[in-house]
């Protein structure tokens, strides 16, 4: 199995379960579970594919990828009553699903020969698009979107750490855990300390 392959799986099961957390907060049937599981688990890998030409897309490729995000799934289900806070719950394994996707689509897009830039930006495609899609379908404010939260940033800075390192020379293994580190520091700072972007505050027009 390579880093790729093996930073797919391990994003698919912690994005999955963040999906079962957010069908528990809105009370869905089984079959939701499992939808919601699938759509976060996947779709951020999906969009990379797609975009980098990847053939097949990774879970075409790799079907047990839809079995874990199942099991993930399931597993909120039986597991998810019993947390105190599912909220809370929610948005730390989004941190680290956030962290090792990231990983996952700087190390698909560099197997591909992409660049700097489109390192980057896949980086952050995989690390952010399956918790908006699960966001949006439980019909919540995105993560991606909460004032002020480093989010998006956490996944940029991770990413843009892990390609740098790549482009000095350094492995992808090396290069893949520290941008994991990079955008899980961030995020756990900006929900356990408080660590906020400056916010746009309007001001009335001159007369």
């Amino acid at each position: 199995m390579t880093t790729a392959e093996a930073l797919d799986y391990a994003s698919v099961f912690v994005f999955g379960l963040t999906g079962g957390l957010a069908a528990s907060r809105a009370q869905l049937d089984p079959v939701g579970f499992l939808f919601l599981a699938v759509i976060t688990a996947v779709g951020g890998g999906t969009a990379r594919d797609v975009i980098l030409d990847r053939q097949p897309v990774f879970w075409v490729g790799e079907p047990a990828n839809i079995l874990v995000a199942c099991a993930a799934g399931l597993i909120c289900f039986v597991w998810a009553p019993r947390l105190e806070s599912r909220r809370r719950a929610l948005d730390w394994l989004d941190a680290v699903a956030l962290a090792s996707a990231v990983g996952a689509g700087i190390t698909a897009a560099r197997w591909e020969g992409a660049g700097v830039i489109v390192t980057v930006l896949m980086g952050v495609m995989t690390g952010c698009l399956g918790g908006i899609l699960r966001d949006v379908v439980c019909n919540e404010q995105p993560m991606v979107l909460r004032r002020g939260e480093l989010y998006v940033t956490a996944a940029a800075a991770g990413a843009a750490a892990g390609a740098a390192t790549m482009e000095l020379g350094g492995g992808i293994g090396p290069a893949s855990i520290l941008c994991g580190l990079v955008a899980f520091g961030l995020r756990a700072g900006s929900l356990r300390f408080g660590w906020r972007l400056p916010e746009y505050r309007s001001r009335p027009p001159r007369s």
